[in-house]
């Protein structure tokens, strides 16, 4: 079932067994207003088990890219376009946030970006790899994210 993410009022819907669930619902509701704001986007997610094409999109392109495998369970993911840019979300019960921006146009401006929901460790997986700097956000507290440029072609 697609679920509108409300940036007014945040919600935990579909995030409940996440420890740090009200983070990763403010995390999400950024999420969604910054696209409703920049493209006049609505931001609609599903659960992960709804949408394995922009879940396998999201893995496959950071097994290949740089042989991480996200060690979380997706919980919830989404994929659109807005503009010349695909975009693909995947939302884990850690807290962690994935998307892929893949401009369709352009390859220098092709990225993976990590999104750490307030009060969650630096997952395993990506500790050793990624320095975090950090945001605040009146939805998600602090946010720390880093990202890498996407090589290839998917």
């Amino acid at each position: 079932m697609t679920y509108t993410v409300d940036f007014v009022t945040v919600s935990t819907v579909g995030l409940e067994s996440s420890p740090v669930a009200d983070a990763l619902a403010g995390l999400r509701a950024n999420e969604a207003r910054y696209f409703r704001n920049k493209y006049d986007h609505v931001f609609t997610v599903e659960a992960a088990d709804d949408a394995p094409e922009a879940v396998d999109r999201v893995h496959r392109i950071l097994r290949e890219e740089r042989g991480i495998v996200i060690a979380s369970r997706p919980l919830e993911a989404t994929a659109f376009q807005v503009e010349n840019i695909r975009m693909a979300f995947v939302f884990y019960e850690s807290g962690l946030a994935v998307n892929v921006m893949y401009t369709v146009d352009d390859p220098k401006k092709r990225a993976v970006g990590f999104k750490l929901s307030e009060g969650m460790e630096v997952p395993e997986e990506l500790a050793s790899r990624f320095k975090f700097a950090r945001q605040k956000s009146k939805l998600a507290g602090t946010i720390r994210g880093s990202f890498f440029v996407i090589k290839n072609e998917y």
